[in-house]
């Protein structure tokens, strides 16, 4: 590749795209809530929310100096990651508290980056966090998963028109945003009815002596104040 063409990669990737129009902001919100509401669309686009959850336990257990094992994807949108490392201690803390708080950080990073027009960087970037990711899945329905949700993301980014592109990255963002809400509503529930009793809030309680209701208002917080902050930025309020 010669140096002409890696200045026009390096301006398409780290370029600033135009701001696309308002409907499409808007429209991208009601279709991400399409498939965050509805019971049975939630079942099938949970699968993504479990992706950054898993993900995101991963990522901070590297961060955190401890020993990635691999990562589980399983059918009924439940995950699991595993890591070695100390048992204790603030990584192992850090590591619990990333899951449930991963897709709705990730959101507001990509409203962040949409806000500053960066959309395709923010369409590269999903692919290679996915692609790492890939190297750690441990089991086959994980694997497909990965490889069919990056593959969208490389195909978008590389052959769609700059509209698709706004209109796919600003509806990844939303439903990331909207679709960190609703799981920490969900184990909560499960807990009032003596369900998901090794959660990661029960652990996150037993690792700190804090109780699991003071953690799931952790969650909430995280997801609701970047809900409201990411959706500002979207909205370029």
């Amino acid at each position: 590749m010669d140096s002409t063409a890696l200045a026009d990669l390096w301006d398409r990737v780290f370029g600033a795209q135009s701001d696309p129009a308002t409907w499409l902001v808007i429209a991208t919100a009601v279709a991400a809530l399409a498939v965050v509401l509805p019971h049975n669309a939630w079942r099938f686009s949970r699968n993504a929310v479990t992706i950054a959850h898993e993900g995101g336990h991963g990522l901070v257990a590297l961060l955190t100096g401890r020993r990635l094992d691999g990562i589980r994807l399983h059918s009924d949108t439940s995950g699991l990651t595993v890591s070695r490392g100390k048992p204790t201690g603030l990584g192992m803390i850090l590591t619990a508290a990333a899951g449930y708080t991963a897709p709705s950080l990730l959101g507001l990073g990509g409203a962040w980056l949409l806000a500053a027009n960066h959309i395709t960087l923010l369409l590269w970037l999903a692919t290679a966090l996915l692609l790492v990711m890939l190297v750690m899945i441990r089991n086959a329905y994980g694997v497909l998963t990965v490889v069919v949700t990056g593959g969208a993301f490389l195909l978008v980014s590389w052959l769609t028109s700059a509209t698709v592109q706004a209109a796919f990255a600003y509806g990844v963002v939303w439903f990331l945003l909207l679709g960190g809400v609703r799981p920490v509503f969900e184990l909560q529930a499960k807990r009032r009815h003596g369900g998901a009793a090794d959660s990661d809030a029960d652990q996150l309680a037993r690792l700190t002596h804090v109780a699991p209701a003071m953690w799931l208002f952790l969650f909430h917080a995280v997801s609701l104040c970047s809900l409201v902050g990411g959706g500002r930025w979207l909205l370029g309020l």
